[in-house]
């Protein structure tokens, strides 16, 4: 499983990659190796303004749905248009093309508060 050092994480399992004041956001590998293949991501609509901890979408998979968590508070700027038709994507690339959300993040100080790589694999046990 692979968990990048440069990502924050949230006990929910959901990442952030930080570029300047924007979060770009989606599920760990280790999250979507746990639902199965995804079949249908819910997510909200741009503009949108999501607080830290609350839920912005659902993802849908052969086992199960789950909410999605968002790890900072901000508005929503772009939601990933190829999960429409390729929600598989987040099973494929999790870090990479399968990317949810890009939030303009209010406050940066919220980051202190998620998980780096290590204590990630902690979290989970790997």
């Amino acid at each position: 499983m692979n968990f990048p050092e440069h990502l924050k994480y949230t006990k929910d399992h959901e990442w952030i990659r930080i570029e300047d004041d924007v979060g770009i956001i989606g599920i760990t590998d280790y999250a979507q190796s746990e639902l199965g293949d995804v079949v249908f991501v819910e997510l909200p609509a741009k503009e949108k303004h999501v607080k830290q901890g609350e839920s912005f979408g659902t993802i849908e998979a052969v086992k199960a749905v789950s909410d999605l968590y968002t790890p900072v508070s901000g508005e929503v700027l772009e939601v990933n248009p190829r999960l429409d038709k390729t929600p598989e994507l987040v099973n494929k690339e999790p870090y990479d093309g399968g990317w949810m959300i890009k939030v303009k993040i209010d406050n940066k100080n919220e980051l202190n508060s998620l998980l780096d790589a290590k204590g990630y694999r902690e979290l989970i046990g790997k």
